[in-house]
């Protein structure tokens, strides 16, 4: 099995596949209607020099996402 991680700990320019969510409530379900779900394909663009924000390519559109939402996403 491979290793999890979390989206922010991802290089830029290689694409990952999401396993789990964590994080409640709100901040999950926004993060869902981000079209951030289990199973997708996430492209990592660019991490800003911070690491905040880190641009990601999902479903064929483009977003920023801020490093505490990064950390919510278990990626392998």
């Amino acid at each position: 099995m491979r290793e999890m991680k979390t989206l922010r700990e991802v290089a830029c320019g290689q694409t990952v596949t999401v396993t789990k969510l964590t994080g409640d409530g709100p901040v999950k379900r926004r993060i869902m209607d981000m079209g951030i779900t289990k199973g997708v394909s996430i492209y990592v663009r660019k991490v800003a020099p911070l690491g905040d924000p880190v641009e990601v390519t999902v479903r064929g559109y483009e977003l920023s996402l801020r490093k505490a939402d990064a950390e919510m996403i278990l990626v392998e």
